[in-house]
């Protein structure tokens, strides 16, 4: 699979197409930045559906506890099981520690250019 360039929501998550029904999703360099050390990344299953606009997981961080928004519908194809064991990658890499893969994607939100969700922030 051929991975495209990261697109970005307004809620700080990003999404990676690998093809039209097949992308990964993480959350973004701001988003981590903001949100300090990461101690617990909470995923949904592989086989659950994943709906545009509503949660799918949560991040505690020592400040807070935040809610991870789908920026697709699809079904989840796998989980970066790394992650449950070592949610500091997310503050390592923010774009190379994804959440999870997503497959059948059948809708998706507004995503926004890098320079596009640079320029909101």
């Amino acid at each position: 699979m051929e991975k495209k360039e990261y697109l970005y929501t307004k809620s700080h998550e990003w999404v990676q197409f690998f093809d039209a029904s097949t992308a990964r999703i993480g959350i973004s360099d701001y988003a981590q930045g903001q949100l300090g050390d990461l101690v617990f990344i909470n995923l949904p299953e592989v086989g659950d559906e994943l709906v545009t606009g509503e949660e799918f997981a949560d991040v505690e961080s020592v400040k807070a506890v935040s809610n991870v928004y789908s920026p697709v519908t699809g079904t989840v194809k796998a989980i970066n099981e790394e992650l449950l064991d070592h949610p500091e990658l997310v503050n390592s890499d923010a774009t190379d520690a994804w959440f999870v893969e997503v497959e059948d994607i059948r809708d998706q939100s507004e995503l926004l250019t890098e320079e596009e969700y640079k320029a909101q922030l």
